[in-house]
């Protein structure tokens, strides 16, 4: 593994999965546990091309590529800070050669790749519309949690013009806005095909929602067991374990 020079701030953090670790400053925006459920949620075909919209550090094309046998992977960021953090990792796990971070817009994303030449995309977006919350006066984290510079039908229609007819969209998101992103998907022919609530404990609602939908397919939708992630305060239930790789 080659050694990568830190910049001022950052730190490397282990990822539990083929020794991989990844650069992040704390004081910008960190990945979280949606971000590795959502890798854990996705699946990708061997030889697949995956693109993940707003990759922030590049958390999810590196653990994709620990866990699936996705040919290539590709990570779209807006804030060149993050993807320079995202690249430097990436090298720093010798994976070059299957994953490439581009600095771009999401809105603008059918400029940069051409259409429908992605197998899979997945995205980790910004949850709160701009009257949901306090917003970060840290602009890097508000833009990760804010829709400030791409919203939700941003990403649902880039992402019908860039999947393969087939193709698989896989998504993490909040519950309270279930409605508007099924709503959203279909109306972008973004088949909901799956779906899985995750719950902090079991006697609590539901935190985050995992989606998977098909570019064309047709209406037909799997509801699958509620995923918890404590049994107890600051114990993680078995899957969790699975899924970070422990």
């Amino acid at each position: 593994m080659k050694e990568v020079r830190l910049k001022d701030k950052e730190r490397l953090d282990e990822l539990q999965r083929n020794g991989y670790r990844i650069i992040q400053n704390p004081e910008r925006f960190c990945f979280g546990m949606d971000a590795v459920l959502l890798a854990g949620f996705a699946s990708v075909k061997p030889g697949g091309t995956v693109l993940d919209l707003g990759t922030g550090t590049g958390i999810i094309p590196i653990l994709l590529e620990a866990r699936t046998p996705a040919a290539r992977l590709t990570g779209l960021e807006i804030q060149e800070e993050s993807a320079d953090m995202a690249r430097r990792s990436v090298e720093l796990n010798a994976l070059s050669s299957k994953i490439e971070i581009v600095t771009g817009d999401i809105k603008e994303a059918d400029r940069l790749f051409p259409p429908a030449s992605f197998d899979v995309i997945t995205c980790n977006p910004p949850y709160m519309v701009d009257s949901h919350g306090l917003r970060n006066p840290e602009a890097s984290k508000a833009i990760a949690r804010h829709e400030l510079l791409c919203t939700l039908e941003d990403v649902v229609r880039q992402t019908a013009l860039l999947l393969k007819p087939g193709g698989h969209f896989f998504l993490v998101h909040r519950p309270f806005r279930l409605a508007e992103i099924i709503n959203t998907m279909t109306k972008y022919r973004l088949e909901p095909k799956r779906m899985r609530l995750v719950y902090p404990f079991v006697d609590k609602e539901p935190n985050m929602v995992l989606l998977e939908g098909v570019r064309g397919g047709r209406s037909r939708m799997t509801v699958e067991k509620p995923l918890i992630i404590y049994s107890a305060p600051d114990v993680y239930m078995p899957e969790i374990y699975e899924i970070y790789g422990y």
